[in-house]
Protein backbone atom coordinates (compact mmCIF):
# COMPACT_ATOMS: atom_id res chain seq x y z
CA UNK A 1 0.00 0.00 0.00
CA UNK A 2 -0.46 2.22 -1.65
CA UNK A 3 -1.57 0.36 -4.54
CA UNK A 4 -2.22 2.59 -7.76
CA UNK A 5 -3.59 1.47 -11.05
CA UNK A 6 -3.86 4.10 -13.98
CA UNK A 7 -6.39 3.22 -16.56
CA UNK A 8 -4.84 4.68 -19.91
CA UNK A 9 -7.70 4.78 -22.78
CA UNK A 10 -5.88 3.18 -25.78
CA UNK A 11 -6.94 6.12 -28.21
CA UNK A 12 -4.31 8.18 -26.20
CA UNK A 13 -0.94 9.25 -27.90
CA UNK A 14 2.26 7.12 -26.52
CA UNK A 15 3.50 10.27 -25.79
CA UNK A 16 0.92 10.33 -22.93
CA UNK A 17 2.18 6.86 -22.13
CA UNK A 18 5.77 7.92 -21.89
CA UNK A 19 5.10 11.19 -19.91
CA UNK A 20 2.84 9.31 -17.26
CA UNK A 21 5.80 6.54 -16.83
CA UNK A 22 8.46 9.31 -16.19
CA UNK A 23 5.70 10.83 -13.66
CA UNK A 24 5.26 7.67 -11.52
CA UNK A 25 8.61 8.21 -9.35
CA UNK A 26 7.67 12.12 -8.37
CA UNK A 27 3.56 10.29 -7.96
CA UNK A 28 5.81 7.67 -5.85
CA UNK A 29 7.68 10.42 -4.11
CA UNK A 30 4.55 12.74 -2.97
CA UNK A 31 2.21 9.65 -1.88
CA UNK A 32 5.09 8.29 0.13
CA UNK A 33 5.37 11.82 1.80
CA UNK A 34 1.64 12.09 1.87
CA UNK A 35 1.21 8.74 3.59
CA UNK A 36 4.03 8.34 5.86
CA UNK A 37 5.24 4.98 3.82
CA UNK A 38 8.21 3.86 2.49
CA UNK A 39 8.65 3.31 -1.18
CA UNK A 40 8.79 -0.27 -1.07
CA UNK A 41 5.35 -0.39 0.24
CA UNK A 42 4.07 0.88 -3.58
CA UNK A 43 2.79 -1.06 -6.10
CA UNK A 44 1.80 0.88 -9.40
CA UNK A 45 0.83 0.18 -12.60
CA UNK A 46 -0.18 1.68 -15.33
CA UNK A 47 -2.81 -0.08 -17.93
CA UNK A 48 -3.88 0.29 -21.04
CA UNK A 49 -7.74 -0.07 -21.72
CA UNK A 50 -10.56 0.42 -24.06
CA UNK A 51 -13.13 2.79 -22.74
CA UNK A 52 -16.63 3.81 -23.91
CA UNK A 53 -16.88 7.65 -24.95
CA UNK A 54 -17.94 10.27 -22.63
CA UNK A 55 -15.07 8.86 -19.51
CA UNK A 56 -12.31 10.61 -18.59
CA UNK A 57 -9.48 9.01 -20.74
CA UNK A 58 -7.36 7.88 -17.54
CA UNK A 59 -9.05 7.08 -14.66
CA UNK A 60 -7.06 6.42 -11.64
CA UNK A 61 -7.19 4.02 -8.36
CA UNK A 62 -6.16 4.42 -5.26
CA UNK A 63 -6.14 1.65 -2.58
CA UNK A 64 -4.67 2.24 0.73
CA UNK A 65 -4.95 0.91 4.65
CA UNK A 66 -6.94 3.26 7.13
CA UNK A 67 -5.37 4.94 9.92
CA UNK A 68 -6.49 7.61 12.07
CA UNK A 69 -4.48 10.48 10.39
CA UNK A 70 -5.79 9.27 7.22
CA UNK A 71 -9.37 11.55 7.27
CA UNK A 72 -11.83 12.24 4.85
CA UNK A 73 -10.28 15.63 3.78
CA UNK A 74 -6.81 14.24 3.91
CA UNK A 75 -7.44 12.07 1.53
CA UNK A 76 -9.90 14.13 -0.76
CA UNK A 77 -6.35 16.95 -0.68
CA UNK A 78 -4.03 13.42 -1.73
CA UNK A 79 -6.54 12.94 -4.39
CA UNK A 80 -6.83 16.45 -5.81
CA UNK A 81 -2.85 16.39 -5.60
CA UNK A 82 -3.09 13.14 -7.80
CA UNK A 83 -5.26 14.21 -10.07
CA UNK A 84 -2.97 17.71 -10.68
CA UNK A 85 -0.36 15.61 -11.44
CA UNK A 86 -1.79 13.35 -13.81
CA UNK A 87 -3.58 15.86 -15.73
CA UNK A 88 -0.34 18.14 -15.95
CA UNK A 89 1.71 15.26 -17.65
CA UNK A 90 -1.03 14.04 -19.73
CA UNK A 91 -2.79 16.76 -20.66
CA UNK A 92 -6.17 15.51 -20.44
CA UNK A 93 -9.17 15.27 -18.12
CA UNK A 94 -8.42 12.57 -15.00
CA UNK A 95 -10.36 10.95 -12.68
CA UNK A 96 -9.17 9.50 -9.33
CA UNK A 97 -11.34 7.71 -6.95
CA UNK A 98 -9.80 6.30 -3.11
CA UNK A 99 -10.74 3.32 -1.36
CA UNK A 100 -10.05 1.98 1.78
CA UNK A 101 -8.27 -1.52 2.06
CA UNK A 102 -9.87 -4.05 5.04
CA UNK A 103 -6.65 -4.38 7.19
CA UNK A 104 -8.15 -7.54 8.64
CA UNK A 105 -8.11 -9.16 5.12
CA UNK A 106 -5.57 -7.22 3.38
CA UNK A 107 -2.59 -9.38 2.27
CA UNK A 108 0.82 -9.07 0.71
CA UNK A 109 3.40 -11.04 -0.81
CA UNK A 110 6.23 -9.51 -2.40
Amino acid sequence: MPNLKIFLDDSLPDECRSALREALSPIRDMLCRQLKVDRSACQFAILPVIAINGQPPINVELSILPKPDRSREVILGLCGELQRMVAEVSGTHVAVRASALDPETYVALK
